[in-house]
Order: structure tokens, then C-alpha cells, then sequence
């Protein structure tokens, strides 16, 4: 999926079934393209970790699973994430990051630099509530990070939902919002949830 394509043929926006440019719960990371995804550049292993925030996108209710919260533009939270090098050796990759509506994110190191293959590289992914949060109009937002090497592209998409904000006491607002950094293949079942 780090490969997809959000562009047709044309060179514009793969649309959606009302012919607007499709988001990434219509399209996911885009539509294969078989070329890219049989020389990818960089892989990412999974292991239960990265389920987490998946799980949390379900919306699942606090007897099924853990609820997370912060309070409104407090604490950030951090993932870290592992790509190994499958495109070629003495290789660096700078990032560039296309952040969701309403957050605010860090990548560390901006730029991963392998010197041979198979090596792997890991890297943080900071999110922080920053402003233009979401509203009931608008309950989640999208963006993306890219790691680019002369040859290669690797797209990461990013979703985060927005629930609505819930006063747990008078004196104190808290909102119940859901940092999703999770691979585009488990997105499908947050889109039931968001219909």
C-alpha cells in the first residue's frame, strides 16, 4: 500500500463514485500499481503493537477495550515505526509530511539513510491536537508521510478520528480523541464506522 497511487493516468485525483476527488476512506493509499509494489524501496513489519491503534479507530465501547483520552491540546502521543531497505543499498530517504486537519505532526530523524540492504531503520511519529480540531460536520481528518529517495516513494497514510467532546466534570472539558497512525489495509473497517 506504501506504493499506491492517488493520481490516474491523467495526472489528477482518483475520484470517488459522486466523480469528487476521492479521500482516503473511499480509495485507502490509492489504487495499486503493480510496478511499485513489486520494488517497494522499504517494507514495514507488523507485530501486535501496531493493532492498538487500530482497535481504537473501531470505536469499540470501554468494556470491550481501554478507552483513550487526553484532555484538549495536552499530552502528545508518540509511535515508533521500523522500514527495512529492500531498494538499494547506500540510500537516504528525507520525509515529507502532509499532516491531517486539526493535528500536528513530528517525524525523528527527518531523513533515514541506509548503507545496505535489508538494514533496518526506525523512526518516531509524534501527534499532537493542534487547532481547526474536528467538529460533528467534520469527525475525522487525513494526511500522509512520504519517504523519498531518488528511485523510490513510500507513502504512509495517517487518519485520525475526532468523537465528540464529552464534559466529564463542570470545571473540566475533556475530549476522547483517537491518534490512528495505522497501515492502510486496516482502515476498511473504520469506514463502516464512519457511514
Amino acid at each position: 500500500m506504501t506504493t499506491a497511487d492517488i493520481l490516474n493516468l491523467q495526472g489528477k485525483p482518483i475520484v470517488d463514485q459522486t466523480l469528487l476527488p476521492a479521500d482516503l476512506f473511499a480509495i485507502g493509499a490509492g489504487h495499486v500499481n503493480p510496478s511499485k509494489a513489486n520494488d517497494p524501496g522499504l517494507v514495514y513489519h507488523t507485530n501486535t503493537d501496531d493493532y492498538i491503534p487500530y482497535l481504537c479507530g473501531l470505536r469499540y465501547t470501554d468494556s470491550q477495550i481501554g478507552d483513550y483520552h487526553t484532555k484538549e491540546g495536552s499530552t502528545a502521543q508518540t509511535y515508533r515505526r521500523t522500514v527495512t531497505n529492500v531498494g538499494q543499498a547506500n540510500s537516504s530517504y528525507p520525509v515529507e509530511i502532509v499532516p491531517p486537519e486539526g493535528v500536528d505532526v513530528v517525524v525523528k530523524p527527518n531523513e533515514l539513510i541506509f548503507n545496505s540492504l535489508k538494514q533496518e531503520e526506525t523512526y518516531s511519529v509524534t501527534f499532537k491536537q493542534g487547532s481547526g480540531v474536528g467538529s460533528p460536520s467534520k469527525p475525522y481528518s487525513h494526511g500522509y508521510l512520504r519517504w523519498v529517495s531518488g528511485k523510490y516513494s513510500v507513502k504512509s497514510s495517517i487518519a485520525v478520528t475526532f468523537p465528540q467532546r464529552v464534559e466529564s466534570s463542570p470545571d473540566q472539558k475533556t475530549c476522547s480523541w483517537y491518534q490512528s497512525f495505522m497501515p492502510t489495509t486496516t482502515l476498511q473497517a473504520l469506514i463502516t464506522n464512519l457511514k
